[in-house]
């Protein structure tokens, strides 16, 4: 099989900021994604960004970890900075879609991770976020995985959370965040056989 190059861009979270293990939740979908896909990762975080700014900066520092001889895969994973900045869903919306348009044009796959609920985020308007999220990643047929509805009322998820202080999961959280990445079309976007 082909070296893929990934690459995961994000907030904290894409860090696994607060996570006693250091493994964050990418660091687990990884370690479940079989050897023999020979894929080296990066995870390319910047805590509080919203998704214009990481639309600014997100293809040079992608370019220079990744080829055009190789497979090239992007991860992009929403947090709620967004919601925190008062950013409108139209320009999250349009945001998305520039990352997605130009990882298309630089023929990259891409996969998309949607914001979670956290402590002192409007719920209501994450959901928004999440569903505006949602529908640019549906009309361009890119696997979009929701992390806020399963995670909502969540027993684990919000006792993870609150022990945190409300800004971020931790140990407990980043495991139920990986479990539904890989059980959303992980595998099916790599093109793996999910293990057994």
């Amino acid at each position: 099989m082909e070296e893929t190059r990934l690459s995961f861009i994000g907030d904290e979270l894409v860090a696994g900021y607060g996570d006693a293990r250091a493994l964050g939740w990418t660091g687990r979908v990884m370690a479940r994604t079989p050897r023999e896909a020979d894929i080296l990762w990066t995870s390319l975080a910047v805590p509080g960004e919203t998704t214009a700014q990481l639309a600014d900066r997100w293809q040079a520092e992608v370019s220079r970890r990744t080829t055009h001889t190789r497979v090239n895969r992007l991860v992009v994973a929403l947090g709620v900075a967004d919601v925190r900045a008062g950013v409108s869903y139209a320009r999250s919306r349009l945001a998305l879609a520039n990352i997605l348009d130009t990882a298309a044009s630089d023929h990259r796959e891409c996969f998309v991770v949607g914001p979670p609920p956290l402590g002192g985020v409007d719920p209501d308007a994450v959901a928004q976020l999440a569903t505006a999220a949602y529908e640019v990643c549906a009309r361009r047929k890119i696997p979009f995985v929701d992390a806020f509805e399963p995670l909502r009322n969540h027993e684990q998820w919000n006792a993870d959370v609150s022990a945190a202080g409300g800004a971020h999961p931790g140990q407990a959280g980043y495991g139920l965040l990986a479990w539904l990445v890989l059980h959303r079309g992980w595998y099916e976007w790599l093109g793996l056989e999910r293990p057994a």
